[in-house]
């Protein structure tokens, strides 16, 4: 919805036709509902005895996939205008969570157990009741300073980056350290616990290096398809980590999605594709888009078939 109605991150701007009230009201339930609903799969499979690694990689594999929306989506409140904040400041905190996110990752992979702060439920129903807020006031009441000469857009920055490092980053490090101290970490060495960081941190070099070097600057003029470029690979990157964790294996420190984002950053930055980076961009985010989707039907088809299981179904298979 939001892309169609603020393609541009434009919408929110003064002077600009704005985002229909009743977008805001359904983009409020629908977020809360997502929000309850991920809440509360962990305890339904319980219930009904049906927990697998199978429910586990659904839960947090659609979450990494999930941090791409739930930021853009709050973009749309503020926009690029005067009272928002620049496409290259929200690439940035885009890169802030999908960091925190996969800290929580990264620590289990290393002490085996996954925490996760509270933090994360009570932005979600923060930004359930902003939109619907939102749907009431109109946009222009984020114009006006909060606190302090202090404008929304600034706490909602300061938010993000303070809750990141402030709790999310040292809590993963006194947990990955309280192992290390108790002798319980999976893994001894610094280079094997640092695998899963390794093909993030690049996709960060490689997507930076293409926004800050971009002979038509991209990120300017197409932010929707580079932030889902960007964060379908950081949610295949993910999922790989993830099933890592689940079968204690070793985690591979390069994704091949890096292959192909590197030759276009390479050709991009040579000079040989000035006029067609666009379609350079829309081909990159097609095939990664592709790629992902794939990975997770082989992977939900094959643990479905080990554990002998329906997705989407209680129901045993019937092996006739």
């Amino acid at each position: 919805m939001m892309a169609f109605f603020d393609p541009d991150f434009y919408a929110s701007a003064p002077g600009h036709e704005h985002v229909p009230n009743w977008v805001w009201i359904v983009a409020g339930l629908l977020n809360f509902t997502a929000y309850t609903l991920d809440g509360v799969d962990g305890k339904q499979a319980r219930r009904t005895n049906s927990s697998t690694p199978l429910g586990e990689l659904f839960d947090h594999g659609l979450d990494s996939w999930a941090c791409i929306y739930f930021v853009v989506t709050v973009y749309s409140i503020f926009g690029r205008g005067e009272a928002g904040v620049s496409v290259l400041v929200l690439y940035l905190l885009l890169w802030v969570v999908l960091f925190s996110f996969i800290l929580s990752h990264w620590e289990k992979y290393n002490t085996g157990i996954l925490f996760l702060p509270w933090g994360y439920d009570l932005s979600q129903v923060t930004i359930s009741c902003v939109y619907l807020v939102t749907a009431v006031v109109g946009v222009e009441a984020w114009y006006k300073p909060a606190v302090f000469n202090l404008l929304y857009r600034d706490l909602f920055t300061s938010m993000i980056v303070g809750c990141a490092v402030t709790v999310t980053l040292p809590m993963s490090l006194y947990n990955v350290f309280k192992a290390y101290r108790n002798n319980t970490l999976k893994h001894k060495s610094f280079y094997e616990s640092m695998l899963p960081l390794i093909s993030p941190v690049l996709l960060f070099i490689l997507c930076t290096v293409w926004v800050l070097l971009s002979p038509s600057d991209i990120l300017e003029a197409h932010p929707r398809l580079f932030y889902f470029m960007m964060g379908t690979t950081f949610a295949n990157i993910t999922c790989q980590l993830i099933v890592c964790q689940m079968s204690n294996t070793r985690c591979q420190p390069l994704s091949w999605l890096l292959l192909p984002l590197a030759l276009v950053v390479a050709v991009v930055l040579s000079g040989f594709a000035q006029e067609t980076e666009t379609l350079l961009l829309a081909l990159l985010t097609g095939l990664v888009t592709v790629a992902h989707i794939h990975y997770g039907v082989r992977v939900v088809n094959q643990l479905s078939k080990h554990f002998n299981i329906l997705p989407f179904s209680l129901k045993k298979p019937n092996m006739d």
